[in-house]
């Protein structure tokens, strides 16, 4: 197994104009920076707004496609910060996912969703189908922000999202940990 420190990448799934994407994104990110730093073992992190990568919608190979390809391929786990729109998720965040096959393979994903009265947890469930295609281990734990908006602007974030944050890295550190060791010995099955 390698020294090298867990990698997360945090993916913005909203490209659309006005999102509130890359503000809850920042909350993540923060959310993942303290706890590295409450934890011996935690991530090194990097942050994929698809809005600037540019993704083929018709899968054409790309410049932006192999930027993204290796992106994925050297992280070890993933956070998906994903509106709902109409009772789903972002075209774009099913182009990101269909972009690429193997990159994805093995490795734990956790979702921080937002819209509605819902939190956003129709998109999840949905994802979760696409992501189990694509070999990956989602987690148990998800992110599911009511009224995002407010609670960012108001730096009054509820404490049941604030749990749930915490609880969800704990679960990507453990099957990264778990997936980066078996799989430094093993090759992925699939």
């Amino acid at each position: 197994m390698t020294d090298r420190q867990l990698r997360i990448e945090v993916v913005i799934g909203s490209v659309r104009e006005g999102r509130i994407g890359p503000r809850v994104a920042e909350w993540v990110v923060d959310r993942i920076e303290r706890y590295s730093a409450a934890e011996r073992d935690g991530f090194d992190h990097g942050l994929i707004d698809l809005a600037e990568m540019r993704l083929p919608a018709d899968l054409a190979p790309s410049t932006e496609t192999e930027a993204f390809r290796s992106r994925v391929a050297s992280a070890d786990a993933f956070v998906v910060v994903t509106p709902e729109y109409n009772h789903g998720y972002p075209a774009a965040l099913k182009t990101a996912f269909d972009s690429l096959k193997y990159e994805w393979r093995g490795k734990p994903i956790g979702f921080v969703s937002y819209g509605g009265p819902a939190g956003g947890v129709r998109a999840v469930e949905q994802l979760r189908q696409v992501v189990a295609e694509l070999h990956m281990v989602s987690v148990r734990q998800s992110v599911g922000f009511q009224r995002a908006r407010r609670q960012l602007d108001a730096a009054t974030i509820d404490e049941m999202v604030e749990d749930s944050m915490q609880r969800m890295l704990g679960q990507l550190a453990w099957w990264a940990r778990a997936t980066r060791t078996h799989g430094a010995t093993t090759a992925y099955p699939g």
